[in-house]
């Protein structure tokens, strides 16, 4: 449930990249996710700013 919530607010774009990465951190460290999922959404994370470097 944390991974979906998490991932519809990157997607969206409302949130503070180093706040986020501090929760996934925790999220991982708690095992309410998974390295896979954390990967994941790392990711999603690192492409927004490429969209923004490219502006």
């Amino acid at each position: 449930m944390i991974y979906t919530l998490t991932k519809n607010l990157i997607l969206t774009g409302n949130y503070n990249k180093e706040q986020m990465l501090e929760k996934l951190d925790l999220y991982l460290l708690a095992n309410r996710i998974t390295a896979e999922q954390y990967i994941e959404l790392v990711e999603l994370i690192n492409k927004d700013d490429e969209k923004v470097d490219e502006i």
